[in-house]
């Protein structure tokens, strides 16, 4: 029976240690922590998991808190224009429907609850935070040492990889709270969804349904440009006044949020979190002082700005093809050679991501807005971008490129009139009197996307361009 160890006891670290415990292998967890530890401490992300993620733990049938948790079935985005009297007004808003729904469960609970599970059937948990010499001694012991251990001094292993590393500083200033009494968007009152709002030359405020330990949350999470006028969070350390702040900003550059948020109060004591990184990948392989090698899972290796909200997910993924990888390779040795594979395995999907986040955290060209722009006039642009969140690789075909961009809107212009025209025939074929309305409406869609004529829609995104600006 292969042995193997696994520092870190997060969604990857836990999701291979169970996956691999139920294949029959011999699995130790490390953690800084107990499983109590965690249930009572502090939020730990905001953990949005969408789609594929999902999927990944229903096949290791880890889904135990689905039934419970809110399900986000659409992903909407607004962007704020200028300031005006009142605050800042939306120039774009939409919301895309999913074709899966989201679910965010609160890490304290599914961390605590996945550890209890593991040691139950079997798994040996060792309670103590690892260090480099620690793992010099231990990986004589084992088959393979995995470090899913995202902070600490075990991260100073894997090296900082500079040509996939664009950024050296962090990009945003993360802070977080859970709360309780959030009224519903007016626009969607019986559909839970993500909501994006873009703030230019401000940042990002996240709003998401939860499932925390006290029931049915929501998450309210600013990313805030470092230095600028929404970053101020820095030296507060009281949860009160940290909600507190967040709701100033929310009421000053987002009242379209901060209407429904006037009631809400922290579900618990350890209901914020606040702090910046520097997104970074490095390398995979760590070596240790005394020669031996260990592998670096998820976010120790590709550690991405939340901005675009795929940490679990890519964690969730990570496990998946580590798992995969590590069955495959049944009874020959874990080598250097095997251990750049896995990764280079787990890459092609995260590179996506990597590329995208990096996108999002610089003020967006104009075609990127203009994109964003649509989706207020065409579902189907909204619902390609909402959808993007489960599978990121999609965005290369559509959304980095101005030349891939127009066409895709043209694309869509052309479907959309192409539709209203069978509509209208199918209205005559039927003799059924709605044929007036359905020239009107492909009156109105044209106005909106064609190029003579311009509908308000088309008249909010120049606005849109000039607020990055």
């Amino acid at each position: 029976m292969r042995k193997i160890l696994i520092v870190g006891a997060g969604q990857s670290g836990l999701q291979l240690a169970l996956g691999l415990q139920s294949r029959g292998y011999e699995l130790t967890l490390m953690s800084s922590r107990t499983a109590d530890e965690i249930r009572g401490g502090r939020v730990m992300s905001t953990q949005c998991m969408f789609h594929t993620a999902l999927g990944h733990e229903r096949d290791l049938e880890l889904n135990f808190w689905e039934e419970r948790a809110p399900r986000a079935w659409g992903l909407g985005v607004s962007v704020a224009g200028p300031p005006a009297p009142g605050g800042h007004p939306r120039v774009i808003d939409w919301v895309g429907r999913l074709d899966g729904y989201a679910q965010s469960v609160d890490q304290r609970i599914k961390m605590a609850g996945w550890m209890e599970t593991f040691e139950q059937r079997g798994g040996q948990v060792v309670i103590h935070g690892a260090a480099v010499s620690d793992l010099d001694v231990l990986a004589r012991k084992y088959d393979l040492v995995l470090v899913a251990a995202g902070k600490g001094e075990l991260v100073s292993l894997f090296g900082r990889d500079a040509a996939r590393s664009p950024y050296d500083t962090p990009r945003r200033a993360l802070a977080v709270a859970y709360v309780h009494g959030l009224g519903p968007r007016p626009e969607h009152p019986d559909v839970d969804a993500v909501r994006c709002n873009l703030v230019p030359g401000v940042g990002e405020l996240f709003v998401m349904p939860a499932l925390t330990n006290s029931g049915r949350a929501d998450i309210l999470f600013w990313e805030t440009v470092p230095g600028g006028p929404a970053d101020s969070f820095q030296g507060i350390t009281d949860p009160s006044e940290h909600l507190e702040r967040v709701l100033e900003l929310m009421e000053h550059f987002t009242p379209w949020e901060y209407a429904r948020a006037t009631k809400v109060e922290l579900t618990d004591a350890g209901a914020t979190l606040s702090g910046r990184y520097a997104p970074t990948v490095r390398h995979p392989i760590g070596r240790l002082p005394g020669g031996g090698l260990v592998l670096g899972v998820a976010d120790v290796v590709v550690a991405n700005d939340p901005i675009t909200g795929q940490g679990s997910n890519s964690a969730a993924k990570c496990a998946a093809a580590y798992l995969e990888s590590i069955l495959e390779r049944g009874d020959r040795p874990f080598d250097e050679e095997w251990m750049r594979t896995t990764f280079d395995r787990y890459w092609e999907s995260a590179r996506h991501v990597t590329k995208w986040s990096n996108a999002m955290l610089a003020p967006p060209p104009e075609h990127i807005v203009n994109l964003l722009g649509a989706g207020s006039a065409f579902p189907a642009v909204a619902h390609r971008i909402a959808n993007g969140f489960d599978d990121p690789s999609d965005f290369e075909n559509f959304f980095y490129e101005p030349e891939k961009t127009a066409a895709y809107l043209d694309e869509v212009r052309e479907e959309t009139r192409a539709a209203e025209v069978e509509a209208c025939d199918v209205a005559e074929a039927t003799e059924v009197e709605a044929c007036d309305v359905a020239e009107a409406i492909a009156a109105e869609v044209c106005a909106v996307a064609g190029a003579d004529d311009e509908a308000e829609a088309d008249d909010r995104v120049p606005e849109a361009v000039r607020s990055f600006r």
